[in-house]
């Protein structure tokens, strides 16, 4: 058997060797970008894919053409389809991109006559090629064009029709860019198809497809690219702005311990671990006048920069009423009125805000529907106080709250906590509870306040292990020691 190369096989041999291996790196590039959104990556993979099936068993037909056996015949046949049907579901993919893109009113329909376009080209090539109408290969195995062969190309050339009227109509609101290169992709087979239609030899239609497709990637890769270059440098400028955000909230606390070194009447320190860059909770302590010491913990609704600002309101609201002279019960209801005022968004926030007299240990407070505070006496542990509550902040505009007042001893604490510490742990069935909270407190009842704070804090963290922490923490706790007291209780404060 005498196996003759022809001038124009080699350079067609050359195209579709070309063809496949540039096939072959822009699926290896579609792979390896990771940041492309998924519907693009898939669309390309398989486009890219299709399309090395399309020239591929071109190849394999060029090579097999004239070979002689039954086998190579069989083979001719299946490559040759496979070829065509490859041809129009190219045609069909990037229809269906187009008609995405561009977003007709009609996008349906014109989906279902896609589809049915395809299925029409599935059956005239099955028709076709028992026939011999569309292609037929003669006793040497040798590849002909049927006398019908230009219907192979009537679905892929209808759906081109189709997205030419798109593009038209709809394309205008495109970038300009991936439009210029959907209508290249388009027109550029069309021609290759009207040049290779009157002249059989030189595969144009392969090298315009390829080409054009590969100027339509790189194009749509580009947008992508600068696209998430955008969101990169926005969500850099988002993450400095939740920086600063974190910062600036944590200046809105007191937060320099010992907070008042020359004050000997008593200890405090307080602790928030936002779950986020920035929080809802709050704590505040400051003095109303000299003998009088304003204690507050807060737990606003919601997570994130919301909750944040909320929670910098609250805070001012209450605390410039309460250092006005008004009792706990009065600030309350007064910062309620205030919040309800401008709350559209209808949040609201729980507080326990307290007064405490650092002459008389006489502690008056009250409670918007936050969490019971501990007391902790002195030589008795620490229980919970089970003290009466009111609506939350922000819920009703009339709220009427309850104050009380306890006594605290020399060496008797006070701690305040938010509820992401009794259901640290994630789930209803396995939450680190107060009970636990309590036990903790109540194994060094002689430590500081921050020496409890930081027990209660790797409490929680090995209760909690590796799951993630999903409500702020937050607490305070107040020792008193006594009027004019010269000596503070042992432990750290």
């Amino acid at each position: 058997m005498q196996f003759t190369v022809q001038p124009v096989f080699l350079v067609n041999f050359f195209i579709i060797a070309v063809g496949i291996g540039v096939c072959a790196l822009c699926i290896v590039q579609v792979a390896s970008s990771a940041h492309l959104p998924k519907v693009v990556r898939q669309f390309f993979t398989i486009f890219f894919s299709t399309l090395l099936l399309y020239i591929s068993t071109h190849l394999a037909r060029e090579i097999m053409d004239g070979q002689p056996g039954s086998g190579v015949r069989t083979a001719l046949f299946i490559v040759t389809f496979a070829e065509i049907l490859a041809a129009g579901l190219m045609a069909h993919m990037m229809s269906m991109l187009i008609l995405s893109v561009t977003e007709p009113q009609n996008a349906g329909k014109i989906r279902i006559a896609l589809h049915l376009l395809l299925l029409l080209h599935a059956a005239v090539l099955i028709i076709g090629c028992f026939n011999g109408m569309i292609y037929r290969f003669d006793e040497a195995n040798v590849y002909h064009r049927g006398p019908l062969y230009l219907l192979s190309n009537l679905s892929p050339l209808v759906m081109l029709v189709i997205n030419l009227v798109l593009l038209i109509r709809r394309g205008r609101k495109m970038d300009p860019e991936v439009r210029r290169a959907f209508l290249i992709y388009l027109i550029a087979p069309v021609i290759a198809i009207a040049i290779q239609s009157f002249s059989y030899g030189i595969q144009y239609i392969i090298l315009a497809t390829v080409c054009a497709a590969v100027y339509m990637f790189f194009v749509i890769l580009r947008k992508q690219n600068e696209e998430y270059e955008k969101q990169q440098a926005e969500s850099s400028r988002l993450e400095t702005e939740l920086s600063l955000a974190t910062t600036i909230q944590s200046d809105m606390l007191p937060n320099i311990f010992p907070a008042f070194p020359e004050r000997e009447e008593f200890d405090i320190y307080a602790s928030m671990d936002p779950a986020k860059e920035v929080g809802g909770d709050f704590y505040d302590f400051f003095f109303v006048d000299d003998t009088h010491l304003g204690m507050a913990i807060a737990d606003v609704s919601g997570k994130g920069i919301p909750a944040a600002l909320f929670m910098m309101v609250s805070k001012i609201v209450i605390q410039q009423y309460t250092m006005q002279g008004l009792g706990p019960k009065a600030a309350l209801e007064a910062a309620n009125r205030t919040v309800c005022e401008n709350n559209r968004e209808d949040m609201f926030v729980t507080v326990w805000l307290g007064v405490l007299d650092l002459e008389t240990g006489e502690l008056r407070a009250a409670n918007a529907g936050h969490e019971c505070p501990v007391i902790g006496k002195a030589g008795k542990g620490f229980s919970l106080l089970k003290d009466p509550h009111g609506l939350v902040i922000g819920a009703f505009e009339y709220s009427k709250y309850k104050e009380y007042e306890i006594r605290l001893e020399p060496g008797d604490k006070l701690f305040l906590y938010t509820d992401g510490v009794p259901e640290a742990g994630g789930t209803r069935s396995n939450m680190y509870g107060t009970e636990r909270m309590l036990k903790t407190l109540n194994s060094c009842p002689d430590a500081g306040p921050e020496e409890l704070l930081k027990k209660i804090r790797a409490d929680v963290d090995a209760f909690a292990g590796t799951e993630p922490q999903f409500d702020d923490l937050t607490m305070l706790c107040l020792r008193y020691n006594g009027p004019g007291s010269k000596e503070k209780q042992n432990g750290n404060g």
